[in-house]
């Protein structure tokens, strides 16, 4: 469900995207510190921008380093990581954990089990550590697959409870930023789960399986009520975000909130566009 959270590379300036690799980077090397190569694969842009937000909100001093890696051998790269960094890999590994069980459970995948089996130490000492957390996200995890079972066809319902679960994770301290985090994070949340219905929706009606939007893809006007509910909780995120006091790298979150998230929507939709300008293109001959 991640992978949604990126920036939009060609508006980003040079500086800048040189900048949010080095934080990308940062983030796998730590990544493969911790938790070895099965750490490092777990690797995504979503949890770069939880780096950048928190970093520039807190004002976290990174360190900056140049080093190879198995990807890139033959030059070195820039790598800028924090405290932060640290904990947005933490987070990584038990939303994996999680994503795991789920693989295993639904589809009794071999992959599944085996990588359960090879994280599941490491997941009972991040839920030492974490224990608010982990159970936050169990939580919502758990109500979300009663939602599957039982076919909810509230879209909002279903979202709801992965923007819970992405309020917890924007939450790094109990201070004065908590509620706005929380906020923001929920909304992002929802948007993430919306986006992702709307990428697997034909998929999930040709293989049978649980989509809140299914019942709406039948309206003639499906793609452009998406685009309303993406719209209004996308706002409500970004009227958060704008109230936070983040001014080093604001740039590049606005460039992710504003225009990164919606790449994968305008893709789709451009794909459908021209997929039924072909079917046109043959009724017309």
């Amino acid at each position: 469900m991640f992978g949604y959270v990126v920036a939009h590379k060609p508006e980003l300036k040079m500086r800048e995207f040189h900048k949010y690799k080095a934080y990308y980077c940062g983030l796998c090397k730590v990544l493969r510190e911790k938790y070895g190569f099965l750490g490092q694969i777990t690797l995504t842009y979503d949890m770069t921008f939880l780096i950048i937000l928190l970093t520039s909100l807190y004002e976290t001093e990174s360190k900056l380093e140049e080093k190879r890696c198995v990807v890139h051998p033959m030059k070195k790269q820039k790598m800028l990581s924090n405290e932060i960094t640290e904990y947005a890999a933490d987070m990584n590994i038990i939303l994996t954990y999680y994503h795991l069980v789920d693989d295993w459970k639904d589809e009794k995948s071999k992959i599944g089990l085996v990588g359960l089996r090879a994280l599941h130490k490491t997941y009972l000492e991040l839920e030492e550590k974490y224990p608010e957390k982990c159970l936050v996200i169990r939580k919502c995890l758990k109500l979300l697959q009663k939602c599957e079972g039982r076919n909810e066809e509230s879209i909002d319902i279903t979202a709801r409870y992965f923007g819970e679960l992405m309020s917890e994770l924007l939450v790094y301290k109990h201070d004065v930023w908590e509620k706005r985090l929380r906020r923001m994070g929920f909304y992002l949340g929802k948007f993430i789960y919306i986006m992702d219905a709307y990428d697997d929706v034909e998929k999930d009606i040709e293989q049978g399986n649980y989509n809140a939007l299914i019942p709406l893809h039948k309206e003639p006007d499906f793609d452009d009520k998406c685009k309303e509910m993406l719209n209004y909780v996308l706002a409500e995120c970004t009227s958060q975000f704008e109230r936070l006091p983040c001014i080093e790298d604001a740039e590049i979150l606005r460039n992710i909130l504003y225009a990164g998230v919606w790449s994968r929507f305008d893709k789709k939709l451009e794909e459908k566009n021209q997929e039924e300008g072909k079917d046109y293109g043959n009724e017309s001959l």
